[in-house]
């Protein structure tokens, strides 16, 4: 199971908050892997816009909107900042990719 070295800590920490009051470890900021913060903002999005037992699925359009009211919070202000450049990109049709810096 090596193989699965570099995405174990991918999904233990998608639930970790960019503020640091997420679980289970407590990480903040650039602590978390980024693997895990792009995971969570798409697991976040993905959650709002399914139906769940307890409640009807967002639309996207607020579904966007709460992501963007998390940001800072819950979730990576630089990778909001690309999930929202790449679904935007998504309804032109083009493929936006960001830099490598």
């Amino acid at each position: 199971m090596h193989f699965l070295n570099e995405v174990v800590p991918i999904v233990l920490y998608h639930h970790e908050r960019y503020d640091g009051l997420g679980y289970s470890a407590g990480l903040k900021g650039k602590e978390i892997p980024l693997g895990a913060r792009i995971i969570a903002v798409a697991d976040v999005y993905q959650a709002l816009i399914s139906d769940r037992p307890y409640r009807k699925a967002y639309s996207k359009k607020d579904a966007l909107e709460i992501i963007k009211e998390s940001t800072g919070t819950h979730l990576d202000p630089d990778v909001v900042k690309v999930f929202l450049a790449n679904l935007g990109s998504e309804k032109s049709g083009a493929k936006k990719y960001v830099k490598k810096s």
